[in-house]
């Protein structure tokens, strides 16, 4: 299991440097990043703050002794404590991996998520009767101290800014928190995909929202998204899957990793997939020793 330390400069550091790795990685293309035919990838889907699971996929990667093996993550922030007096300390996980960023540049890779958007845009979410928000700053304050705080959540949110929108591969799987539902999608600019965001892109309730936000998505809606987007897969995370996974489409494969059921995709990346190869190439945290 892993412990964040204390030493406020040491942690600003390690967001700043992540940050700054995540915009220069050589996958990215505008705010996609574009995986060869080669090697492998193991997407994760969303965490909030599940640090067991975690500790988990670090060592299922092996990263040091595979430098073909790549790993997506998302939605990393905002548990949900075990009670009403216990703090959010999902930062603890997401410093963990800034860290493991730094160490492994150029394999470490993140997504845009809803959560993490809403804490760089401080747009409130409300959770049980909890602001999610709020209660993700108290827990960094119940580590470095408040009058850290401000210092600390200034490097998180510059970590946050630089995560990309989407993933795609050469064999036409497409990778991204969620998509524009129906209500959206005729208003979604699918070139923020090819370019640099800017912080009015962040900012607004628009496009970058749209994609991270979505939900009900009819079968209509995936095969209009395919053919734009040029995919034949789409792998999200965002929808609570009690088990897991859930293919909610024949095209559209739902991936869940911040519950003792919780599982991560692990694929080749010069081989062709069907969505039933993508549902047996599942892994559950709880077969990883």
């Amino acid at each position: 299991m892993f412990d964040i330390p204390n030493d406020v400069d040491m942690v600003v550091d390690v967001y700043r440097r992540a940050a700054e790795e995540n915009r220069s990685d050589p996958l990215l293309r505008g705010s996609t990043l574009h995986f060869p035919n080669y090697g492998q990838l193991v997407l994760n889907g969303d965490m909030h703050g599940n640090i067991r699971n975690f500790d988990k996929l670090v060592r299922f990667c092996m990263l040091g002794g595979t430098p073909g093996r790549h790993v997506i993550l998302q939605e990393l922030i905002h548990e949900e404590p075990g009670s009403p007096d216990l703090p959010d300390m999902s930062h603890v996980l997401l410093y963990e991996t800034a860290h493991w960023k730094c160490a492994f540049p150029e394999q470490v890779h993140f997504l845009q998520s809803n959560h993490e958007l809403a804490q760089l845009t401080d747009q409130e979410i409300t959770k049980n009767g909890r602001s999610v928000i709020r209660d993700f700053e108290e827990g960094v304050a119940r580590t470095f101290g408040r009058n850290h705080m401000p210092q600390v959540i200034e490097a998180i949110k510059d970590f946050i800014s630089s995560f990309p929108l989407a993933a795609r591969t050469v064999n036409k799987l497409f990778f991204s928190h969620s998509l524009p539902a129906s209500d959206t999608i005729d208003t979604f600019d699918p070139t923020i995909l090819d370019r640099e965001l800017t912080v009015d892109d962040l900012m607004q309730i628009g496009s970058v929202y749209a994609l991270v936000w979505g939900r009900r998505h009819p079968p209509e809606l995936i095969e209009e998204l395919a053919r734009t987007l040029q995919v034949e897969l789409f792998i999200c995370g965002h929808q609570p899957q009690e088990m897991g996974f859930g293919v909610l489409h024949p095209r559209l494969l739902i991936v869940a990793s911040d519950h003792s059921h919780g599982t991560f995709l692990p694929i080749n990346l010069n081989r062709k997939y069907t969505m039933d190869d993508l549902v047996r190439s599942l892994r559950k945290y709880v077969s990883v020793e």
